[in-house]
């Protein structure tokens, strides 16, 4: 790793009997963790994070399967689970000394933000979630033609063994589509970060289609069960997405609103890595939810 947050130190803090997570961390005052989306670091947070440093502790970790943490093998099921990803990012906090923290995801970061705040709401104190779905609902609105623009769903959600091998032969390509396809503005990527996010993805295919592979599977049975027990987030919740609703014909608010009572929901002109398009903008939203 040669790019770093500036003015952040990094260390490394064991979280589970087989996982130790890389995280920048910088700042003072009450504590946010910062979670980065596919296929990114947590690098992609390095605008937002130092502005929320000149009053907050802030914690960037690399989830596990990503960036620099470690990548444990799939043998369970439940290895990446959201569940289990969200309990890693609690042991995290409270290794750092904080029992309560405000938490905010990006993408993948995001939805193992949802599952904190469900499993976890004594810890949770404000939640964030950038341009996601919670999964349950993401896989409902999925359908017809208008689902192609999620192929990479389907693909690493088949059994373990060919999207990993088709991943692998041409990771680069795979990984820079994305990052190419998403962005509106090319320039909010700089050459330096964009190598550190291919390079990351290159050596985490395996644990990366585990990830995903999870939310075709036991995510999904997760969140039927919170569903059907009436559970939802307590907490302030502020989502920020673009308009992919009018696009997929549902309504985004609606939907997020029947797991977050107290919510704020924001579309926003940026493009899908919005906290690196227009931080200005993340980080505003973000000082008004931990005002709430």
């Amino acid at each position: 790793m040669t790019t770093v947050i500036p003015g952040f130190e990094y260390q490394r803090v064991a979280v589970a009997d087989d996982v130790t997570l890389n995280l920048a961390v910088g700042g003072a005052g009450s504590p946010i963790v910062l979670l980065h989306g596919f296929p990114q670091t947590h690098l992609m947070w390095r605008h937002v994070a130092v502005d929320l440093a000149t009053d907050h502790t802030v914690i960037c970790p690399d989830l596990r399967g990503y960036g620099a943490s470690d990548k444990p093998a799939a043998h369970r099921p439940d290895t990446y689970a959201k569940r289990t990803m969200a309990a890693d990012v609690v042991a995290l906090a409270r290794r750092l000394g904080h029992d309560r923290f405000a938490l905010a995801g990006h993408d993948r970061g995001a939805l193992v933000a949802i599952r904190a705040g469900l499993d976890h709401p004594d810890a949770i104190t404000h939640l964030a979630a950038l341009d996601v779905l919670p999964t349950l609902d993401m896989w409902d609105i999925l359908h017809g033609a208008p689902a192609a623009v999620a192929f990479h769903l389907y693909l690493m959600a088949q059994p373990p063994g060919l999207p990993e091998q088709m991943i692998s032969a041409s990771a680069d390509a795979f990984f820079g589509y994305f990052l190419d396809l998403w962005a509106q503005n090319p320039q909010a990527i700089p050459a330096d970060v964009r190598a550190e996010y291919l390079a990351a993805s290159r050596g985490a295919v395996d644990s990366i289609v585990a990830d995903y592979r999870a939310s075709a599977g036991i995510d999904i049975e997760h969140d039927q069960a919170d569903r059907a027990a009436g559970n939802r987030l307590a907490m302030p919740v502020a989502v920020v997405q673009q308009d992919w609703g009018a696009a997929l014909g549902y309504d985004a608010a609606a939907l997020w609103r029947a797991w977050a009572p107290d919510l704020e929901h924001h579309t926003t002109s940026a493009g899908h890595f919005m906290a690196e398009e227009a931080p200005a903008g993340i980080v505003k939203k973000l000082r008004s939810l931990l005002t709430r």
